[in-house]
């Protein structure tokens, strides 16, 4: 996972969140709300983007 990779203490903080906090949310039985995935995405530099299929 990318943001392990990096310093999560240093992601939390960017995130807004705590270390603890984000883990859950990020964990594979955590449940992120969708402005939490928008601000991890930030805070490492990446761009989400969505694509029509159709």
């Amino acid at each position: 996972m990318i943001a392990r990779s990096r310093n999560m203490s240093e992601l939390a903080r960017r995130v807004g969140m705590s270390r603890d906090g984000l883990y859950k949310a990020l964990s594979a039985e955590g449940n992120p709300t969708w402005s939490t995935v928008l601000k991890v995405t930030s805070a490492l530099g990446l761009r989400l983007t969505l694509n029509s299929v159709a």
